[in-house]
């Protein structure tokens, strides 16, 4: 999770390619032009399984002069030995 918030706060697309499962990865993963991500608070991880597990996070962000976050728990899988992205549901 840390990864890929560091990927988005600094525009790494690569990583962020390679840490999304491909079954739910979206065509284009540019940013939004002006989004500043500013901080990220990881709330919780639930491992369910050697494969499967869920972090739930706060991800601050600033656009146009207002501020927000993304509160989302987001499932990762394990895919030929790495954690990748699976899904999020918005909290």
């Amino acid at each position: 999770m840390r990864s890929r918030y560091t990927a988005y706060v600094l525009g790494d697309l690569d990583h962020l390619f390679r840490t999304w499962h491909p079954r739910t990865r979206p065509a284009d993963l540019a940013p939004d032009e002006g989004l500043i991500w500013t901080g990220l608070e990881v709330l919780g991880v639930e491992e369910h399984d050697a494969d499967r597990g869920e972090v739930t996070f706060r991800a601050h962000w600033a656009w146009s002069g207002q501020t927000g976050a993304l509160h989302e728990r987001s499932t990762f899988v394990r895919r030929t030995g790495r954690w990748v992205y699976l899904e999020g549901e918005t909290l």
